[in-house]
């Protein structure tokens, strides 16, 4: 595959600016300078470790390594998952957890970081107060929830994983909990339809995913059966976690081309590549596998940045993905696995320092002159993006988006 033929083809286009000065004539034979500011892609990170943080909790002894993180963070990404599982958020019933993730949310929207919140319904993780109950009160305490968060972070978090892992849901016999119990007696569909009922009522203009790691054929008759029913899907969130090997470039189009059949966008809602050790093949749930160390290594750091740069630019040459979203930043986190792109003592790993290169490099317009012809009128190749323009003090911003070909700028 031609990656820089296929991403110049969807993700770049063409036009022509026209710069106009304060009285509306044109900026005649001057020259500017354009920079990019943003990436209309989502590249995209957990930011589970960040809640310390910005919530005052961490010890003086570990403020510079937290420094280290959010810089090398913000350097990256533009979009962060916040977490809403319900047990954690809501140990207690009536007490959740809002406060400590709205000062996060609060935050990273500061840092010019798109959040998302993740789950909002999902089996595992469920309170366990939730066990006493009848099903419809269980039913009854899902929709006030979801209503409940959607509401409180509306402006900060507009965009959802409303429900997680539907495919094994009712199935799910490891151990009891209330969604499983709700999944069981409704259906997936009918569960799905209610949940999403419930997040769009509380915002309407809310981004709805529907989010799942069983990328088997149950998961795509899953959707259809859901858009034939009249559920409204944003956008179809797949996981991507890679613990026992690399997927390859062959696996990972035949997969999306299963899901681009529905025309929806897709987001990578949770990618891993190891840089250390592989688990075993003949572990069927990822969990199973219980270590205390996992170490990194540097035979696995090298194997990982071929991986992940291949992964990226597979997955950004296709025009249905919207956005890849990386799980963990740093190692030893979810089941102690080397997954980060950065160590455990937060130094970066090769695959971070040559995606910076990529996502701010190859695929970024860096402070560029140009100058503007008799009519204030500028061509510009860029990416779908947001970019800054400055002249003499005076500066505008403007975006390049797919139906916009001919944008006017007006110096302010």
């Amino acid at each position: 595959m031609n990656y820089n033929n296929e991403i110049r083809k969807h993700r770049t286009t063409t036009v022509t600016l026209t710069v106009l000065q304060d009285d509306n004539t044109p900026l005649a034979n001057q020259e500017v300078v354009i920079a990019q500011t943003k990436h209309q892609f989502l590249f995209g990170c957990n930011g589970f470790e960040l809640i310390p943080f910005v919530n005052n909790e961490l010890q003086e002894s570990e403020l510079d390594k937290a420094h280290q993180y959010n810089e090398l963070f913000l350097n990256l990404f533009n979009f962060v998952t916040l977490p809403f599982y319900w047990g954690p958020f809501e140990p207690k019933q009536g007490q959740p957890q809002t406060e400590r993730i709205k000062t996060t949310a609060k935050w990273c929207q500061e840092q010019n970081l798109l959040v998302k919140g993740h789950p909002l319904s999902w089996h595992t993780l469920a309170p366990e107060w939730l066990l006493p109950m009848s099903t419809q009160e269980i039913i009854d305490a899902q929709i006030k929830r979801i209503k409940r968060e959607v509401t409180d972070f509306q402006g900060l978090i507009d965009i959802w994983d409303v429900i997680n892992e539907v495919v094994i849901m009712p199935i799910f016999n490891k151990y009891d909990n209330g969604l499983t119990r709700i999944c069981n007696q409704l259906g997936r569909i009918n569960t799905i339809k209610m949940v999403f009922e419930a997040a769009r009522e509380a915002n309407p203009r809310a981004t709805l995913l529907l989010n799942d790691f069983d990328l088997s054929p149950a998961y795509d008759i899953l959707i259809e059966g859901c858009l034939e029913a009249g559920i409204k899907i944003d956008t179809i969130g797949i996981q991507s976690h890679m613990h026992q090997g690399y997927w390859g470039v062959e696996k990972t189009l035949r997969i999306l081309e299963r899901f681009e059949r529905f025309n929806l966008p897709i987001h990578f809602t949770e990618t891993t590549i190891i840089s250390g050790q592989l688990m075993p093949p003949e572990y069927d749930d990822l969990n199973d596998y219980q270590v205390t160390e996992w170490p990194t290594t540097p035979d696995g750091e090298e194997r990982q940045l071929e991986e992940v740069l291949l992964h990226y630019k597979t997955l950004f040459s296709r025009p249905l993905v919207q956005g890849i979203t990386w799980w963990d930043f740093s190692d030893d986190q979810w089941l102690h696995a080397p997954c980060g792109l950065i160590r455990k003592d937060g130094s970066p790993k090769p695959a971070y320092q040559e995606l910076l290169k990529l996502v701010k490099g190859e695929w970024w317009l860096p402070p560029t002159k140009f100058v503007t012809d008799q009519e204030g009128r500028i061509k510009l190749d860029g990416f779908f993006s947001d970019y800054k323009l400055s002249y003499s003090g005076k500066e505008s911003t403007f975006s390049l988006e797919a139906e916009n070909s001919q944008p006017v700028i007006k110096l302010k």
